[in-house]
């Protein structure tokens, strides 16, 4: 065993990569990363050959090398077996000169499933590895897709609660049905009045409550989370740019060892870091472009060196990208500060004191490969549009961030690169956002009958995920102010 996990915040932490799964932060309030990050050591032709089920064995045996081989096959199969409606689990569909990985075939039809799959059974297997006796508490806060995918990953899972916290009006329909009519006895939704930064700051403040840790222990419970700031949410998100790469091989779409590049709409950036660390494992990407919405203050960054989060929060029809604190950027600022946790230290208290943080020269250099932009609520709904019309393929509306953005980076560039688009959710699950950017005409129709029309017009079935909740009742009915998370925390655990 050789790889260790250190807080983004103090370098005397070091854990392994099973207590940083269990722990999800660190207790400084710093993330966990890995001391250093292992190459690839299958070659791509031998990836071109194996499914999804054997690519995530060879990356995630690199980054969570205190699992045994027995350990991890068993996770990765009861993760990635019939919940995903494809063999291939993440199918590459080529449309206008790109290529879309589709990263919405799970359980509730949006990417977060490809981690959030697997990461209960990494969770219970780092458990038993380190003798937890405590029932484990999964506190997470969701922007729309994290939430569903986190409570039908854990539902009914043995040892295990889990409480999400979503903003009360700012996801979409879909998106909060899916939620509130969660079964599971061990499951807990809660609508908060205020946004996802309320949200995420709330359970971030949860976990760093040393006093209710102690009366948690005591009643034989801890926390864990099941946010990306979990490293096993993380590393499960690398293995499918490594698969669409050596699906790209496979297709005869690229030469062996040709750089591809890499689109990826974020809020919270840990989508785009997992390609990163990708590319640092030595998968051949040559940018990663980072697509941003109204919210942009991941553009910003990259163009100004400033990360600054004062200013107006927009609603937008991309709601899973409305956040102006991208908590796993500190990943990166870590890594580009030359891994010096004091230096990220101080960047990220500036952040809490004030709101912002600037770069210096020397770290802006270290992000050449990244490119950012971002797209209007106009340019998203006319990609959304143009691409339907000129290809019969309709995506939803934060993949049309990504595409938006990609079409930006061409023409700015005149880079011809083979280009891979995260595709990050199924149009089904934004049905009112993505048929009035096709046609405003279905503006009258309701939610429902758009599902329908939708499948009509794309020619693609209605995902289950969508017909399970035409007729399910609500199961989950509690609001509450930001300011009363911990509250309903500890109603909920009877502490």
């Amino acid at each position: 065993m050789s790889l260790f996990y250190r807080s983004t915040r103090d370098d005397s932490v070091k854990v392994t990569a099973s207590q940083a799964i269990l722990k999800g932060l660190a207790p400084d309030g710093g993330l966990f990363v890995p001391d250093s990050i292992p190459s690839l050591d299958k070659s791509f032709e031998e990836l071109s050959k194996m499914s999804y089920a054997e690519v995530a064995y060879e990356v995630m045996k690199l980054m969570l090398d205190d699992f045994t081989e027995e350990e991890l096959k068993e996770c990765i199969a009861k993760a990635y077996d019939s919940k995903f409606d494809t063999e291939q689990i993440a199918p590459l569909v080529k449309a206008d000169g790109a290529y879309y990985l589709e990263l919405f075939h799970g359980a509730t039809i949006a990417f977060k499933d490809m981690a959030l799959s697997i990461l209960p059974h990494l969770l219970t297997t780092s458990a038993k590895k380190n003798n937890v006796k405590n029932e484990i508490v999964i506190l997470t806060a969701t922007s729309g897709d994290t939430g569903k995918a986190a409570l039908a990953g854990f539902a009914d899972v043995k040892g295990t609660k889990i409480i999400v916290f979503y903003p009360k009006n700012g996801v979409s329909p879909i998106q909060e049905k899916q939620m509130i009519t969660q079964k599971g006895d061990n499951t807990y939704v809660i609508g908060i009045n205020g946004n996802f930064d309320d949200a995420q700051t709330g359970v971030k403040n949860i976990f760093g409550d040393k006093e209710l840790e102690k009366v948690m222990d005591d009643a034989g419970f801890q926390f864990s989370s099941a946010n990306s700031i979990n490293i096993g949410r993380l590393v499960p998100q690398i293995v499918y740019y490594v698969y669409a790469y050596a699906q790209l091989l496979a297709n005869n779409e690229i030469e062996n060892n040709e750089k591809i590049n890499v689109v990826v709409p974020t809020g919270n950036f840990g989508n785009i870091l997992a390609a990163f660390y990708a590319k640092n494992m030595g998968l051949p990407i040559a940018k990663l472009i980072c697509a941003s919405n109204e919210n942009k203050v991941l553009y910003d960054f990259f163009k100004t060196g400033e990360y600054n989060r004062n200013r107006e929060f927009i609603l937008t029809t991309s709601p899973s990208m409305d956040i102006l604190i991208s908590s796993n950027l500190e990943r990166l600022i870590y890594r580009i500060a030359g891994n010096d946790a004091a230096s990220n230290a101080k960047l990220m208290a500036s952040l809490k004191e004030s709101g912002k943080y600037e770069i210096t020269e020397d770290m802006r250099i270290k992000l050449d490969d990244f490119y950012g932009n971002y797209a209007t609520e106009a340019e998203d709904a006319a990609t959304i549009k143009k691409l339907y019309e000129d290809t019969g393929y309709v995506i939803d509306t934060h993949t049309a961030v990504a595409a938006a953005v990609y079409e930006k980076y061409r023409k700015e560039t005149d880079d011809t690169t083979k280009t891979v688009i995260a595709s990050t959710a199924s149009p089904f699950k934004f049905t009112r956002s993505v048929m009035n950017a096709i046609d405003s005409k279905y503006d009258s129709m309701t939610d429902f009958e758009l599902v329908d029309e939708l499948s009509r017009i794309a020619n693609v079935k209605v995902p289950n995920a969508i017909e399970e909740i035409r007729t399910a009742p609500v199961l989950h009915d509690t609001v509450c102010d930001a300011d009363k998370m911990c509250d309903s925390v500890k109603k909920i655990l009877g502490i």
